[in-house]
């Protein structure tokens, strides 16, 4: 078929302002859409044209249709909410097997600043798996959203009642034995390996409100060698770039659980910075706890990557070169 003899197919939408959202700033939606399906899309009015062949036209029809009914129940579209989609339905398309496991409807984190929704079907099994166990482990490259998904449950509970205090953590390895060398006292020192923590809390809580929580402990950000000695009740728990922590600093860790309390393990045995020879707590703890059907282990690969397109790239050339 040529392009000459391709009928455009036609959408119409009934509000104007929600059209122009779903357009995107510039048409910046539709482009997205045009890109990924192959289809040029025209704005005529309160109509869309679609025109290319007839599977890419319904592929963007399914879209278009999905991201309107999105605003119409008040919520945002943008490039984010288009990428989750796409994903979802090319994972659904390639595991059939796998659609009875993820019927349960939509997934979502709920928190004072965002609604955050998983973009992948990994991430959707990850974030149920969150709110369901009291132990999780997310492992994977980086750019999946392990730490950020985890944080994103812990700020909703906190704000629904489930647990009293979030509390955030990481093997502070770069810094070692030179800490004492690094200037200021010891907040200041550790926070640079903190940030990521923070970056994420500040997506989700308005800044007045996450500095009043860091200042009365609801929240706290520490170094791991901070939770020895500590039982952590009613509280969410994440330990980030856990691969750089030892047998012994895991073994820790994890005894820290307490009473009312979820954990959570994030990390990424591709980036492992501990000295050679020591062995990393992480690939220790999934050898020794696997078995344990009260702990969920969930995986990530390059295709869960939702942080620019290239990353994902940058990390199948490394593991086809491993």
């Amino acid at each position: 078929m040529t392009t000459a003899t391709l009928t455009d197919a036609i959408l119409e939408f009934p509000d104007n302002r929600l059209l122009i959202d779903l357009c995107g700033e510039y048409d910046r939606n539709l482009t997205d859409i045009e890109t990924r399906t192959g289809v040029q899309i025209l704005r005529r009015g309160n109509q869309l044209a679609i025109h290319g062949l007839p599977e890419a036209q319904a592929e963007a029809t399914e879209v278009l249709r999905a991201l309107y009914e999105r605003l119409e129940h008040g919520r945002e579209v943008g490039r984010g909410e288009i990428d989750r989609h796409f994903r979802m339905a090319e994972e659904e398309a390639g595991n059939d097997d796998q659609l009875e496991m993820f019927s349960g409807g939509e997934v979502e984190i709920k928190t004072r600043k965002k609604l955050v929704e998983p973009r992948t079907e990994a991430q959707k099994a990850y974030v149920r798996a969150l709110f369901a166990k009291e132990l999780a482990f997310g492992i994977g490259p980086a750019g999946t959203g392990k730490t950020y998904l985890a944080v994103a449950v812990g700020v909703n509970m906190l704000i629904n009642g489930q647990v009293d205090k979030i509390i955030l953590s990481r093997p502070a390895v770069e810094a070692g034995e030179k800490l004492g060398y690094l200037p200021g006292d010891m907040k200041e020192k550790v926070d640079p390996y903190m940030q990521p923590l923070y970056d994420a809390l500040n997506d989700f809580l308005p800044g007045k409100q996450l500095a009043r929580m860091i200042e009365e402990k609801t929240v706290e950000i520490a170094p791991l060698a901070f939770m020895r000695g500590r039982t952590l009740s009613n509280a969410f728990v994440v330990l980030d770039e856990a691969q750089n922590a030892t047998s012994m600093q895991m073994k820790m860790f994890l005894t820290r659980l307490g009473e009312g309390s979820r954990m959570v393990i994030t990390g990424d045995r591709t980036q492992i910075d501990l000295p050679r020879g020591v062995p990393s707590g992480l690939a220790d703890a999934e050898r020794l706890l696997s078995h344990i059907p009260d702990i969920a282990f969930n995986y990530f690969t390059a295709k869960d990557v939702v942080r620019h397109p290239l990353v994902a790239k940058i990390i199948e050339a490394y593991e086809a070169e491993a």
